[in-house]
């Protein structure tokens, strides 16, 4: 009888992934297995097909020799895919739920775990976080404990076997079809149970220490952005991964500036002599003073904006602006002669013909259309 093309089987193209690869036989082990079609031959004979087609198409030495070969290039390594297809419907479940439930295979052996990632909140002054800066932190670290070596076993005695899961980090629990393999509570995964914990670090293996890391701030970060320092975070179990370190990013509130974006703004109190009459004052930027040009009349609530004094984004693009705020300043604590000089100059300014103050002028006309709108209304 001639065999139908192995990707045909599987209902796959010829450059299909390893992960496509799998979910296309689950799918199929699933709907023809033996066990769920127990009156169904031809169920069970597209199982055994399929069963074939994967184990050859998973295995890259045997793939290659099909693609080059054909079913001759892997015929005298069939002899054990039939026999092994009629397995029961548990093998097929073990391979699905090793994944979810922390199954090692049929192999069995302790779970590897990624150790736990953590947090370190840092504060900066608005000038570090504009223009970039390094420094250090001091973040909690596990080390192998001296006293047992890192067994976890008061010394002179030894990690004892687990006698739940024979030393395999895992238990299969069974529930109809379902052979379901999860990580023993009684280790905890690791295969070994500790009878006589070591007094210095509690049968853990490792004791918490400090370490100092580096970090450069990169400029134009703000509150709110995170900084990666990969694998310096808690170590991992059996053998995982270390977590990595998240530095927190806040600016600190500045006594000058406040930040929007990338534009940096400064309220600027201005005389109320130099907003009448202009004039030109020094102002602060973060790279230092720049000259501002105050025009005659300028008002409360004025913004002038310096291009390109603001803050460079931390992943590039145009710097942002120097937005300064004017706030004409009320003269305060004046003499007799001071008072007597504004009263005069009050007067001078209410008999010209010219109206010195278009925002009062306005306002008042504003309030008296107001007033006659509403004794319309009311009449």
């Amino acid at each position: 009888m001639t065999k139908r093309d192995y990707y045909e089987v599987l209902g796959v193209a010829k450059n299909v992934s390893e992960g496509e690869l799998k979910k296309a036989y689950r799918r199929l082990a699933m709907k023809y297995h033996p066990d769920r079609n127990r009156d169904d031959q031809q169920a069970g004979q597209h199982f055994k097909e399929a069963k074939e087609a994967y184990e050859v198409l998973s295995d890259a030495q045997k793939r290659a020799a099909y693609d080059q070969f054909g079913h001759a290039g892997v015929g005298a390594g069939m002899g054990g895919a039939g026999a092994r297809a009629a397995g029961g419907f548990g093998d097929i479940f073990e391979d699905i739920f090793g994944d979810i439930f922390g199954g090692g295979g049929r192999g069995g052996g302790a779970r590897a775990y990624r150790g736990a990632d953590l947090q370190y909140n840092l504060e900066l002054s608005l000038e570090e976080a504009v223009f970039g800066t390094e420094t250090k932190i001091r973040v909690p670290t596990q080390v192998t404990c001296e006293s047992c070596h890192g067994t976890g076993a008061r010394p002179g005695t030894e990690p004892e076997t687990c006698s739940t899961c024979g030393g395999l980090g895992q238990v299969r629990m069974q529930q109809g079809f379902f052979s379901v393999q999860q990580t023993c509570p009684a280790c905890r995964g690791s295969g070994k149970v500790v009878r006589h914990p070591c007094r210095s670090c509690h049968g853990r293996g490792r004791v918490e220490e400090h370490k100092t890391l580096s970090v450069r701030i990169p400029s134009g970060v703000d509150t709110g952005d995170r900084i990666r320092l990969a694998g310096e975070g808690e170590p991992g179990t059996q053998g995982g991964p270390a977590g990595d370190v998240y530095v927190q990013i806040r600016v600190k509130p500045h006594r000058l500036f406040t930040r929007e974006g990338n534009d940096l703004i400064c309220e600027v109190p201005v005389s109320f002599t130099t907003a009448a009459l202009g004039g030109e004052m020094a102002i602060p930027t973060l790279r230092g003073r720049v000259n501002l040009k105050i025009p005659p009349g300028t008002q409360t609530g004025k913004f002038f904006r310096l291009r390109g004094k603001g803050v460079q984004p931390v992943r590039g693009g145009a710097a942002g602006d120097m937005i300064s705020k004017i706030m004409v300043e009320t003269p305060i604590n004046l003499t007799k002669h001071q008072k007597e000089l504004l009263q005069e100059l009050d007067e001078t300014m209410r008999s010209g013909a010219q109206r010195h103050s278009p925002q009062t002028h306005s306002w008042l006309d504003g309030v008296k259309g107001f007033f006659e709108d509403l004794k319309f209304w009311s009449s």
